[in-house]
């Protein structure tokens, strides 16, 4: 798989994360969902298919309470 270009895309963390800067971005770009650690901005970013990314976020467990 090529790796997409994701240095100009709009990254974002989840609304839950309120201002609490330790946590992972994501970013789309055509069918690739990029992730990456928000205190290292230029390090490594993982790249997974949009169906895989589903399955990973559809198995996470539901926090309530926030």
């Amino acid at each position: 798989m090529i790796s997409p270009e994701l240095s100009s895309v709009a990254w974002r963390k989840s609304t839950r994360s309120g201002s609490n800067a330790d946590c992972v971005e994501v970013a789309e770009v055509a069918r690739v969902v990029g992730v990456r650690d928000s205190k290292d901005l230029a390090g490594p970013v993982l790249a997974f298919d949009r169906r895989s990314w589903a399955a990973f976020v559809a198995h996470l467990p539901v926090r309530s309470g926030f």
